[in-house]
């Protein structure tokens, strides 16, 4: 065959998506399968907290799973009904119903579309490596803990049911890695128990599943001023929490498949994707976080297929399969999950060898992220008191770095003052300090020219040290200052402080 024909052939390969490959395809699809599974009891509890038909947080799992894979910046993430927004927004149907709910769903979503476009994608490059370490170790330790109470009060068949899942899990990769091991542990237990007559709870005890497809409509509310002002305030927290998870989600998938992702354009597609749940009637949602580590990181999906199977699955199992489903013993979603938060941890982060080398500061943002996230059962909250903490850090960190030397000329007629390290509001508050305003000769000269003037504060500073040293009929020349430091000394000196 002529190379240009080889050439050719090898491009028109590479000009299809991955999912079109057999091998690839099924993988996804059984992926899709498993998280599917995993959806149903997760969905229907997030309902419950809501306040809400179990059918809701179904319905809303669906959308936000189909319409992602389509509009979303990750793929293989996995977004769908989550508890963090549950919380959020179950106080508001409390108190004003359904409608309400939904509505505000629909306005979260043009937030998240409004704060996408602005960019706040961008921010997640301020979140440090620390604060993500205590993200993977909370998230792992919510997700065991998310499996307590299916394991407590229940017949002791449960519990033998549970172990037996967890050691197919570990066991049957070794025979076959064509099925997925949760997916193996799922269909066994269930035979087993619907085959032995054995009495455990089943997802069915959870809640109806729906009958039917969800159908689009508006929200039954008042078109009114009056309406956003009581839905906006739930919409916009709805809207930084899922977004704070969603991206943190996706930080963490291109992680584990050393793969980039649009984070602007999945910011943009949360907010599609909740805008059309809400007008299918659903409670929102965001990126879940065990369900995409399932899919991603037990299962190996990779494409949007998965996540687009996984909605799909979720409405035909229902739908289709409402009984067997409704038959699926919970101890099976339970070693899953449970077998997910032990890959989930980062282990090597507390191993003793680690914690020795580790500077002090990074142990305590991360112990601090992980206790704030357990102790509110908020992702969202515990990345932002993680993220500040480290900032205060470093910030206690830098401002030790500056450092003032003095060198007087021979004759004394002068002395120049040499200062190093960055100057900012935590480290200038200690510069006017450091200058012998008394014993200095007439002429005082100060060297920036190893340091940089970041904020207003340190402007503020030189004007202070040079109105001392003018008080005592000494002059002060600042010299060294780089470009942005003289531009941002010359915009504000002088004008800091009243005449």
């Amino acid at each position: 065959m002529p190379t240009s024909l080889i050439t050719a052939a090898a491009r028109l390969r590479g000009s299809h998506p991955a999912w079109l490959s057999p091998k690839v395809a099924r993988t996804e699809a059984i992926a899709g399968l498993v998280v599917a599974l995993a959806l149903i009891p997760e969905a229907i509890s997030f309902s419950i907290i809501a306040g809400v038909d179990p059918k809701i947080g179904l319905f809303a799992s669906f959308t936000m799973a189909v319409t992602i894979a389509i509009v979303g910046g990750r793929p293989a993430m996995i977004s769908a009904a989550t508890g963090a927004v549950a919380l959020v927004i179950a106080p508001l149907n409390r108190q004003h119903g359904l409608g309400y709910l939904v509505a505000c769903v629909i306005l979260a979503g043009v937030f998240q579309l409004v704060l996408g476009a602005l960019g706040v994608a961008k921010l997640m490059r301020f979140v440090p490596r620390s604060v993500m370490v205590g993200f993977v170790n909370a998230l792992a330790i919510l997700i065991f803990t998310a499996q307590i109470p299916n394991m407590v009060d229940v017949p002791w068949a449960v519990y033998p049911l549970v172990a037996g899942g967890l050691a197919l899990m570990v066991l049957s990769p070794r025979i076959t890695k064509v099925i997925p091991a949760p997916l193996v542990s799922i269909v066994t237990l269930t035979a087993m128990t619907v085959g032995a007559g054995i009495a455990v709870p089943s997802v069915g005890d959870k809640g109806k599943l729906p009958s039917s497809l969800p159908v689009p409509g508006l929200p039954d509310v008042p078109f009114t001023a009056h309406t956003l002002t009581i839905i906006a305030p739930y919409a916009l927290a709805m809207a930084l929490v899922g977004l704070m998870e969603s991206l943190m989600t996706a930080k963490l998938v291109d992680d584990i498949t050393e793969t980039r992702s649009n984070k602007t354009r999945e910011s943009i597609g949360q907010g599609i994707a909740n805008i059309v749940t809400g007008f299918f009637g659903g409670m929102g949602g965001c990126a879940m976080i065990g369900q995409t580590m399932i899919n991603v990181k037990t299962s190996g999906a990779r494409t949007r297929l998965s996540t687009f199977l996984a909605g799909a699955f979720l409405m035909l199992l229902c739908i289709g399969f409402g009984p067997v489903v409704s038959d699926i013993p919970m101890a099976a979603l339970v070693a899953v999950m449970v077998l997910v938060s032990f890959g989930t941890f980062d282990w090597h982060s507390i191993a003793p060898r680690t914690l020795q080398r580790m500077p002090a500061g990074e142990i305590t943002v991360m112990v601090i992220t992980v206790a704030v996230v357990v102790a509110t059962s908020n992702l969202a909250i515990g990345v932002v008191v993680g993220s500040v903490t480290a900032m205060v850090i470093f910030a206690k960190r830098v401002a030790h770095l500056v450092n003032v030397s003095a060198a007087a000329d021979p004759a004394g007629t002068s002395v120049v003052y040499t200062v190093t390290g960055a100057l900012f509001f935590a480290s200038s508050n200690d510069l006017v300090g450091r200058f012998d305003y008394s014993g200095d000769p007439d002429r005082v000269i100060i060297d920036l020219t190893a340091a940089h003037i970041w904020d207003a504060s340190s402007v503020a500073a030189l004007d202070a040290i040079e109105t001392k040293y003018g008080k005592r009929g000494k002059t002060v020349e600042i010299i060294g200052l780089n470009q942005p430091s003289a531009k941002i000394h010359e915009t504000l000196s002088g004008e800091l402080t009243s005449q």
